[in-house]
């Protein structure tokens, strides 16, 4: 049997989990994808530093969830507020999705992606864009929740080019995930 888990939003005092599970998720998910050596020289402390600077920003557009298990510890997290980089058609972003690899493929993902997707409607954003490298294969998720393929970039991450996928809904709506509880 599966764990109950629960979509909360995420307070500062959530930012050293965060960083746990940012930084383990690129070692697990990128690897192969990413340099390793830029992988390897991530830290918990410089990660959590950039999540304590996001939560101080007091931004009420931006948001974070996470989800966590019984115990309380954080397994994934999502965060999304405006379009960073201005976009004609989008007002939201979905800035990252991360679990641990161990609770993939569960349901949480939807979840998480569920409660950016109702406070950025909340806040009066309609549509919604994520940016994926398309060698991800969390690229299926994206489709799966419904995504289109619209938009692509390149990035440059621990010195290689990447090419990056802008997964877009032009219609975002309030919605449920069957069996999740935010708090």
């Amino acid at each position: 049997m599966l764990e109950p888990i629960t979509i909360r939003r995420a307070t500062p005092a959530d930012a050293a989990a965060v960083a746990r599970v940012h930084v383990d998720s690129w070692r697990t998910t990128y690897r192969g994808i990413v340099p390793n050596d830029f992988l390897d020289g991530m830290s918990y402390e410089a990660s959590a530093a950039r999540w304590q600077r996001l939560f101080a920003a007091g931004d009420p557009d931006y948001a974070m969830f996470v989800a966590t298990v019984g115990d309380g510890t954080v397994i994934g997290f999502a965060n999304g507020g405006h379009i960073r980089t201005a976009d004609p058609e989008f007002s939201g972003e979905l800035y990252a999705l991360y679990l641990l690899a161990t609770h993939q493929r569960q349901g949480i993902g939807a979840q998480l992606w569920q409660a950016v997707a109702n406070h950025l409607v909340r806040r009066g954003m309609d549509s919604l864009l994520v940016w994926v490298l398309a060698e991800n294969s969390a690229c299926r998720f994206y489709e799966a929740m419904g995504g289109q393929p619209m938009r692509e970039a390149e990035a440059e991450i621990g010195g290689k080019r990447l090419r990056e996928i802008g997964y877009g809904w032009r219609e975002l709506k309030a919605g449920r995930c069957d069996g999740m509880t935010v708090r």
